[in-house]
């Protein structure tokens, strides 16, 4: 073949995916973009689980969601923060249903107690928002099972999570999973010659590469799904830049991308207009399987609620097909 007919076909590939991925865009509704709390319908009757919400985003969806009225517990590894975070919400939601489960991500076991837990004392699960995570730590760390830590915590555990609340989640009529990606998934791509970095560990790759498995996690749960008709939508948020602990927690304020952090706050979001497009996909009845729900200001940095811009390697099914099976075999973990 000459590299003059390599080029035609390589340009007509290209063309045929913008035809298709366009088309896949224009198929899924823009929210309305001036979409608050305020529009939360009525979730009475309803249970949510969110895991990380003692700050941040996490807190935010677990107060706004108890103000609608739904039951909600908060699941994450801090019992003191735990009841702190119920306390403030108390505060404002007097009579909120709010309750909190100690577990960590990091550690399987423990991902499976919660479990057996929850499957034992709800009759069923309504939503499940994938929220906690851990950003950019400088040295390399290793949950109980030896996986690269925000490999762990942001994606496997979430993806074992979820796996274990699948037949609560199928006893709700209307099920939704929505799982945390960001805005670094862009610049991610799975490395499955190196899947937790122990060849290589950069800090900011690392978390790009889990927070891509989120957002390919989320289109193949929905796939999943449509196949096996389990009836749940999955969808994926990122909460543009928004004012949390991420960073702080994570590199460090002193770091150097701390100290851009710092310098630059004051464009960014608070954690509740960040939550915004989590609780979009959580709760609203124009919500969509398999979306992707974001702000739409300049880079997705800030801005109205609307439909997130998909890196391409996360369009890709035979990768995220792979991801899949992979994560089935080192997690011991099996979806039906």
């Amino acid at each position: 073949m000459s590299n003059q007919l390599r080029n035609r076909l390589a340009v007509i590939g290209v063309l045929l995916f913008c035809f298709f991925f366009t088309a896949s865009a224009l198929a899924q509704s823009q929210p309305n973009p001036d979409w608050s709390v305020a529009d939360i319908p009525s979730q009475e009757g309803r249970i949510f689980l969110v895991t990380g919400g003692t700050s941040g985003m996490g807190y935010e969806d677990a107060k706004a969601l108890a103000a609608a009225g739904a039951q909600v517990v908060i699941a994450a590894r801090n019992p003191e923060r735990g009841q702190e975070a119920i306390d403030q919400i108390k505060q404002e939601v007097p009579d909120a249903q709010v309750t909190f489960e100690s577990f960590d991500l990091a550690n399987l076991s423990s991902v499976l107690a919660l479990g057996r837990r929850l499957s034992a004392s709800l009759p069923q699960l309504d939503g499940l928002i994938n929220n906690a995570a851990i950003m950019a730590p400088p040295e390399r760390g290793v949950s109980a099972e030896g996986f690269e830590l925000q490999f762990a915590i942001n994606y496997a555990g979430h993806f074992v999570l979820t796996a274990e609340l699948l037949p609560l989640l199928r006893n709700s009529d209307s099920p939704r999973v929505v799982t945390l990606s960001s805005l670094a998934a862009h610049q991610g791509s799975i490395n499955f010659d190196d899947l937790q970095s122990t060849q290589d560990y950069g800090p900011m790759t690392a978390y790009a590469q889990s927070k891509l498995a989120d957002l390919m996690f989320a289109f193949e749960l929905q796939r999943r799904s449509d196949t096996a008709g389990w009836g749940i939508q999955s969808m994926a948020a990122h909460p543009g830049v928004s004012v949390t602990e991420l960073v702080a927690r994570g590199p460090g304020l002193d770091s150097e991308q701390g100290q851009l952090w710092s310098a630059n706050r004051e464009h960014y979001q608070t954690a509740a207009q960040g939550a915004l497009p989590t609780l979009y996909a959580a709760t609203s009845l124009e919500a969509q399987g398999g979306a992707y729900y974001g702000p739409t200001g300049e880079n997705e940095v800030y801005g109205p609620l609307g439909l997130a811009t998909v890196p391409p390697a996360a369009n890709d099914a035979e990768v995220a097909a792979r991801l899949w099976t992979i994560t089935e075999e080192i997690t011991g973990t099996h979806y039906p």
